[in-house]
């Protein structure tokens, strides 16, 4: 956490940063600059514009800035990263909450990287792990396409290939960006598939239940407000029980993260 739902929510929270003029850039974390970032690089790229477009692109938000009268050509792109428990502050409003697996302290010293605009409000990332990260112009062709936009063509040629398990290949992010554990093992659990299947092996009527069930779930994610308000997210324990048909859940560990699924209902198709 946060997935592609809570960016989503950052997204439409940035919104309201947009059209304001920038006047300092206070980037308390240098740490938590990525890439060839520097605050004087950041700070040299943003004093003076306007944040024009706030863009998602899987799990990261991008911030697009308005061209400068004496460098037309030029117009820098902010990308910000969450990690596990990152969250975005607008004029000190959190977009979200809370976050699963996350602190429910809200302290100022975790504030990794701020905007300030000549207005006086902000826009900040406040990150207790220090997970996440900031860089300017990220390199968006290294995620493959976005979950809310992937069609089944591309799901079946991009995810749904090869021995890979079929979850591991869920939460890779060149294939389709976005997706995260939560998010996977409630759409597997719906549809009825076992997250250890080789990837290749997902029939094409299971493909298109798949794709459904991904796209249900993550508009029931929005609707309810994150990833963490799942049919399956309560059992998600050990010794927790399918809410489907009473079985006790599988814990396993795949594509390094921890799965919860039923060995009743999932099953290996084919």
């Amino acid at each position: 956490m946060p997935e592609g739902v809570e960016i989503e929510f950052y997204r439409r929270a940035a919104e309201v940063a947009l059209n304001r003029e920038v006047a300092a850039v206070e980037a308390a974390d240098e740490w938590y600059l990525k890439g060839d970032t520097t605050p004087e690089s950041v700070a040299h790229a943003l004093l003076g514009r306007e944040l024009v477009g706030a863009r998602r692109l899987g799990k990261l938000l991008i911030l697009d800035t308005s061209a400068d009268p004496g460098e037309p050509e030029v117009t820098p792109r902010l990308g910000l990263r969450f990690g596990m428990t990152g969250r975005l502050l607008v004029d000190d409003e959190a977009s979200i909450e809370y976050l699963e697996y996350s602190s429910k302290r809200n302290e100022p010293k975790w504030d990794r990287f701020t905007v300030h605009f000549v207005d006086g409000g902000s826009i900040r990332v406040r990150d207790p792990r220090r997970l996440g990260g900031i860089m300017l112009d990220p390199d968006e062709g290294r995620l493959g396409p976005d979950f809310l936009a992937i069609g089944l063509e591309q799901l079946q040629t991009r995810v749904l290939t090869g021995r890979v398990a079929v979850k591991t290949r869920l939460l890779d992010q060149r294939r389709i960006a976005g997706v995260g554990n939560l998010i996977v093992d409630e759409t597997l659990w719906r549809a009825r598939l076992d997250p250890a299947q080789p990837a290749g092996s997902v029939s094409n009527e299971d493909a298109v239940v798949l794709l459904a069930e991904l796209r249900e779930v993550v508009s029931d994610f929005l609707r309810d407000g994150g990833s963490h308000t799942g049919q399956l997210h309560g059992s998600r324990v050990r010794g927790g029980h399918c809410p489907l048909d009473g079985a006790e859940l599988e814990r396993r560990t795949i594509g390094g993260r921890t799965t919860y699924s039923c060995p009743l209902h999932q099953r290996i198709s084919g």
